[in-house]
């Protein structure tokens, strides 16, 4: 009987204990559901100023754009009013030039006419009138000095109008052109202030993406952590909504993964038509590549990879729609886990492998538009070397015209 009691009271002890500890982990359920809501909405809402902070920024931005397009157009606009001085200075100087030799011409002319003058002088009138026997000519002499000293008068005026017509427009022009090179340095002050507002706006611009995309990586981990408490996981139904999922998740602009999955495997699909066998992969990679196909229970030896390329040297092997190699996707099998909710995540899954993109492309400097094209390169080579421009230039392009694509 006592045994019989024993037992029971070891029954009644287990079971006390275990709905403590369901109680307890009801408990420690309730509280980070609730604390992952509560930082959820703390987050989104962080996130929602941030992001009106920056349009606002952005529209500063504008104005600051505009304004030193305005400027930069004065400044132009003064700068050929100053070659416009110089050109008349010139032309000034050459005018002053034709003044001086018309003005040695004048000279010489008043010389002459001095000369014939005095000559006259020499013989007055009177005596011309009684030395000549036509008294016509006589007068017809009178007449001639007197034209002869109205044109002194008249030359030594000219001389005198010519030169200073000439200086005066010579001086002018000088200030005219002093006007606008003032101007002109008052405007690329103003220019290098505009610059100077600009550079500290996009600087702050630049903070708040960063802050975003923070915001964004830490919203995703919640969110992934609330799925893992609740149990659930989130599966993409196309491209699209895998590629929003993603974006959303790591920052990285979604027409960009868009661009990149056209690249890399035309949307989805293809995602390559070898075996591992096939492939030419090295033995390192083989060995990772049959663990993971192990872990999804896939037969590792009909499980289709990319081809080895047939332009130049390297290897195939590359898998899903993001083309990620073995040794690659290992490297971040966790951090695609917890974002997506699949453990183990699979390659040829369309939401882990977007989301194993999106987060190679993050660490590569793409959740930012100035560093898709360093990302892509990176993506591909593992170097950010021109030799692989073209790489950046064609997935940029099909970012603005992946939508042609999806219609084919």
């Amino acid at each position: 009987m006592e045994k019989i009691n024993k037992k029971r009271i070891l029954l009644i002890i287990a079971a006390i204990f275990a709905v403590t500890v369901f109680l307890c982990w009801q408990i420690f359920f309730d509280v980070n559901s609730v604390y992952a809501d509560d930082s959820i909405n703390e987050i989104e809402n962080k996130l929602e100023k941030e992001e009106a902070e920056k349009a606002k920024l952005e529209q500063e931005l504008g104005g600051i754009q505009r304004s030193v397009n305005s400027t930069q157009y004065e400044i132009q606009k003064t700068e050929n009013l100053i070659k416009q001085a110089e050109e008349n200075i010139e032309r000034s100087k050459k005018e002053l030039e034709i003044a001086s030799e018309r003005i040695s011409l004048q000279r010489e002319s008043l010389r002459n006419l001095i000369q014939e003058f005095y000559y006259n002088q020499k013989n007055p009138l009177l005596y011309s009138m009684l030395n000549e026997d036509d008294l016509s000519k006589a007068f017809s002499e009178a007449d001639h000095i007197i034209t002869i000293n109205q044109k002194l008068y008249d030359t030594i005026g000219d001389i005198k109008q010519s030169r200073v017509d000439a200086e005066k427009q010579a001086e002018e022009i000088e200030k005219e052109k002093d006007d606008h090179e003032k101007l002109l340095d008052m405007k690329e002050d103003q220019k290098y202030a505009l610059l100077s507002d600009k550079a500290e706006t996009q600087s702050d611009i630049n903070e708040k993406e960063a802050t975003i995309g923070e915001l964004n990586a830490k919203l995703a981990k919640l969110r992934s952590n609330l799925s893992g408490y609740l149990g659930k996981s989130y599966d993409a139904s196309d491209i699209k909504d895998a590629a929003k999922f993603a974006s959303g998740a790591t920052g990285v602009r979604k027409d960009f993964l868009m661009g990149m999955l056209t690249i890399e495997s035309d949307l989805g699909r293809f995602t390559g038509g070898c075996t591992a066998v096939k492939s030419n992969m090295n033995s390192s990679r083989l060995k990772i590549f049959k663990d993971i196909c192990e872990e999804l229970d896939y037969k590792w030896k009909t499980r289709k990879v990319s081809c080895p390329p047939s332009n130049y040297k390297g290897t195939g092997g590359a898998m899903g729609v993001a083309q990620f190699m073995s040794d690659t996707w290992l490297g971040y099998k966790s951090s695609i886990a917890s974002h997506t909710g699949h453990n183990p995540p699979d390659p040829w899954n369309l939401t882990d492998g977007v989301m194993a993109m999106a987060l190679k492309l993050a660490k590569g400097g793409a959740t930012k538009k100035s560093g898709e094209c360093n990302a892509a390169k990176l993506y591909l080579s593992g170097t950010t070397s021109s030799t692989y421009n073209w790489y950046c230039k064609k997935v940029l392009y099909w970012a603005d015209n992946y939508e042609s694509k999806l219609d084919d």
